[in-house]
């Protein structure tokens, strides 16, 4: 998973009411643990599955009844008996972390969208539970937001996620648009890359931009938290766009003057 997963993962800003913020910051600790035990540090993928399994031994104890063997998930357990949160959510995730330690290559967008389902969505989803939103249509479009933003992690990572040895533009885009992965590891970019990058900068655009009206719909804090998150990742997406797609030199990020304008139309979209 790239490491900048959680960049704009709501954890525990002024936004978010008091009553919620202990609960999110247990979903972002646990998020976060089972996502470095997957990425981080010299452990074998051996060693690596058996970390999250135990996870997942802990979530079959909460869903028992009974209290969980890792301290970690002690305010989680917490967090969920508070709010009534699902614990299929947590369960993607850790499917999702699992199979960032035996995966590196994804042949297709469709492949990369279920990957997402998974390591992306539920975050989106547990925020929704936290407030009581579980129609169709809003978890509909808060996952057309959380696949969005974890593809731009992807395509602003590309460079960095070659360090770990993995590629997660679609192989069947690769070989439409002519590049191979020495491409990535020299750093070069020309016109086929910028076709590449576009191609993938404009359709997660338009998948942003369908899950989009969730943060006018949505009142309160949450309806201001993820306009700006929206804005957030639309403004990286513009960033890419700008520059061709050219992340060997600069990975694309948000500045002072970013948070300025988006926090400025956040209010202002109502």
């Amino acid at each position: 998973m790239s490491v900048g997963h959680y960049e704009n993962f709501p954890v525990g800003s002024l936004l978010l009411p008091r009553k919620m913020r202990r609960a999110v910051h247990a979903i972002y600790h646990f998020a976060r643990y089972a996502d470095d035990v997957a990425d981080e540090g010299d452990a074998g993928p051996a060693e690596r599955l058996a970390e999250l399994d135990r996870l997942e031994a802990d979530l079959d104890r909460i869903a028992a009844g009974e209290p969980p063997r890792i301290e970690l998930m002690e305010s989680l357990a917490a967090a969920i008996a508070t709010h009534g949160l699902p614990l299929q959510p947590f369960r993607d995730l850790l499917s999702a972390f699992r199979q960032d330690v035996v995966k590196t290559r994804y042949q297709s967008f469709a492949e990369l969208v279920d990957y997402c389902r998974r390591s992306a969505n539920p975050v989106g989803r547990l925020m929704l539970a936290l407030y009581g939103e579980s129609d169709a249509r809003s978890l509909a479009q808060a996952d057309g937001i959380c696949t969005a933003l974890q593809l731009i992690n992807f395509w602003q990572d590309a460079a960095v996620d070659w360090g770990k040895g993995r590629v997660y533009l679609p192989q069947e885009d690769l070989a439409r648009f002519g590049v191979d992965e020495a491409q990535i590891v020299a750093g070069h970019f020309d016109a086929k890359w910028r076709a590449l990058m576009l191609y993938q900068v404009e359709r997660t655009r338009k998948m942003l931009q369908a899950g989009a009206p969730l943060g006018r719909t949505l009142r309160g804090r949450l309806g201001l938290e993820l306009r700006l998150i929206v804005m957030g990742g639309d403004r990286i997406l513009h960033k890419l766009h700008a520059s061709g797609g050219d992340v060997f030199g600069q990975r694309p990020k948000l500045g002072a003057g970013d948070w300025i304008y988006m926090m400025w139309r956040a209010c202002r979209a109502k």
